[in-house]
């Protein structure tokens, strides 16, 4: 059997250069070679990431750059957060090597995966995790929970590295893959936008936690692509419902008036 493709590193809002190439450092040391950037804090290319990788160019040279995580994650079907535990979403969450261990199973039946990484001071957003289908957590000690950017992109690709190297047999997916990036976060979106017109964001300031929740508990589900689409014909069938009622109601009020 062929190597699997190791996962996608993405690195949200990276703060320094220095950081960057260490990071591209140690994907070379462990075989993973496809880094994104995410809205980096001083743009794309900086020469001081060349610097400290130590040789690693092709990490740097083939280097892609986006907006949003939403993009950076859009054509990929399996992606962790790797992130301490947040309260405010219900994900599975596991250490580096019960995750790489589904990435390596999900590569195997031709699915595209990745990790994705906070900036060094403020972490992930929680509307990005959302975004995920699971959770990575380093077990470090808690007396002492500074960890370097560069330093929990090398745990990861070590304990994949271990994984490739000692060639288990992967477990085949039986059932259809789940749908890439860019179609579940067009679902989430057509039923926010349908739900905001019926009202269900109320009040308004409290959008943005159902709107995380609705979305980690879609993600759960790990629609595939024609779960997707039925699904959304759902939401579309209701909001055409709703519509004739207001139709009907306005009729009936014409007729009294």
């Amino acid at each position: 059997m062929a190597e699997p493709i190791p996962p996608v590193v993405i690195l949200d809002r990276s703060q320094m250069a220095e950081n960057i190439g260490a990071v591209a450092r140690v994907m070379a040391n462990f075989g993973l070679d496809r880094l994104r950037l995410v809205a980096p804090r001083d743009g794309w290319p900086q020469e001081r990431a060349w610097a400290t990788a130590s040789g690693a160019d092709w990490v740097l040279d083939d280097i892609e750059v986006f907006d949003t995580v939403a993009a950076a994650i859009a054509d990929l079907n399996t992606v962790f957060a790797t992130t301490a535990r947040p309260r405010e979403t219900r994900q599975p969450v596991r250490t580096p090597r019960e995750s790489v261990r589904v990435l390596y199973d999900d590569t195997a039946s031709g699915l595209k995966v990745g990790l994705l990484f906070g900036a060094e001071r403020a972490g992930l957003e929680t509307t990005d995790i959302a975004l995920c289908h699971g959770i990575t957590t380093i077990p470090i000690d808690p007396r002492h929970q500074s960890l370097n950017l560069a330093q929990a992109v090398a745990i990861n690709a070590y304990e994949w590295r271990t994984l490739v190297l000692d060639a288990p047999p992967p477990n085949f997916r039986e059932a259809e893959a789940p749908a890439s990036g860019d179609l579940q976060l067009g679902m989430y979106e057509h039923l926010e936008r349908e739900l905001e017109a019926a009202g269900f964001f109320h009040p308004p300031e409290k959008f943005r936690s159902m709107s995380q929740n609705l979305r980690v508990m879609l993600g759960r589900a790990a629609f595939t692509e024609q779960e997707v689409a039925t699904f959304r014909g759902v939401i579309t069938a209701l909001s055409k419902g709703r519509g004739r009622v207001l139709e009907r109601l306005a009729r009936e009020q014409a007729k009294k008036g």
